[in-house]
């Protein structure tokens, strides 16, 4: 990764058990569901792949519950989710965490970043940050969102006398550093991103007050120890803002695989938001063919689609994990896929 030289680490420990000091060596990975529905097929596909990783290198698999979003998620669905990944054998090595309830910690790694001069409170409303664009001419949208032009910074005279609505990250350091950043895909390869040119500086606090996700996640996967994300492709774009943030925060940057998504019979990307069923998990069999189409999707062997009558859950986890490991355990070039 490319660290923009405008940054000054904040030193000091992140929070108490924070990973700065972690061997490269020691594997751990995560799943990260956010309780808005119960799992689907899309969402069991980086459950699977997230687990045969950590298992094929040795390592700690941990769940963490991104409920850092409240009006999002739904009552008891984090619960749900947990009795499902235990259905298909996919059982933590630690006790889950939910980033509901860890503020605490996400407003010291905010403070950190005010005192180092790297993140900034913000009184822009939308519509203030499209006629910023309009006024310089801008070309719309990245997904719908204008990138923010820093009307906020301090050099540019701060709230101006407004009450500030949420706090943002500098991209550019305090230097002026270009915020171009660059790093390796396991399965995509070579990656970069111009965030300040893509993202502009981003949120860390909203301006209803809860925490953004881009935060939350960097510290926790900092705390807990994680080496290796695996998730679907759909949140590359948020690697790079991650990546910023880890170098601000003096934390280690980990390993990224993103990997392909699921699509419904549109074309369009199976999710909750577009009616993704539960899975069907009632007795053995249904547990093992659902495992068995988490595996197609993935391009593991044609034995694992469709388990042999008599199989284990225990026998078919073992032998995925084994396929995991001859094909991805840490390729240095990027992985084919099907």
């Amino acid at each position: 990764m490319h660290s923009p030289t405008g940054y000054a680490r904040p030193t000091g420990p992140l929070a108490p058990g924070a990973a700065a000091e972690r061997s490269g060596l020691d594997y751990c990975g995560r799943f990260a569901p956010s309780p808005t529905g119960p799992l689907h097929a899309g969402s069991l596909v980086a459950a699977l792949a997230s687990w045969l990783d950590a298992r094929a290198h040795d390592g700690r698999w941990l769940v963490r519950i991104e409920d850092v979003d409240l009006p999002r998620c739904i009552a008891g669905a984090d619960r749900q989710i947990l009795g499902q990944l235990e259905a298909l054998g996919l059982v933590p090595d630690e006790a889950p965490i939910w980033q509901s309830k860890r503020g605490g910690v996400y407003a010291k790694a905010l403070q950190r970043l005010v005192d180092a001069g790297l993140a900034y409170p913000c009184g822009c409303t939308r519509a203030q940050i499209a006629a910023d664009h309009a006024g310089r001419g801008s070309p719309v949208p990245r997904h719908g969102e204008l990138a923010y032009p820093g009307s906020c910074r301090p050099e540019r005279g701060g709230l101006l006398g407004r009450a500030a609505r949420a706090w943002r990250f500098r991209v550019d350091g305090k230097g002026g550093a270009p915020a171009v950043v660059h790093w390796q895909d396991r399965r995509l390869g070579a990656q970069s991103q111009d965030v300040e040119r893509a993202v502009g500086d981003f949120v860390l606090k909203r301006a209803d007050g809860l925490w953004a996700y881009q935060l939350a996640v960097v510290v926790d996967d900092a705390e807990q120890g994680v080496t290796d994300v695996v998730r679907g492709e759909d949140l590359l774009d948020n690697t790079p803002r991650q990546l910023l943030l880890q170098s601000a925060l003096g934390v280690p940057a980990p390993r990224h695989l993103h990997l392909p998504l699921v699509r419904a019979a549109d074309g369009e990307k199976l999710s909750k938001r577009h009616g993704a069923a539960a899975l069907a998990l009632a007795g053995e069999a249904q547990r093992l063919a659902t495992l068995g189409d988490a595996a197609r999707a993935l391009g593991l062997p044609l034995e694992l689609h469709r388990p042999a009558a008599g199989s284990t859950r225990a026998d078919w986890l073992a032998r995925a994990v084994a396929a995991w490991g001859e094909r991805l355990a840490l390729p240095t070039t990027p992985t084919a896929w099907p």
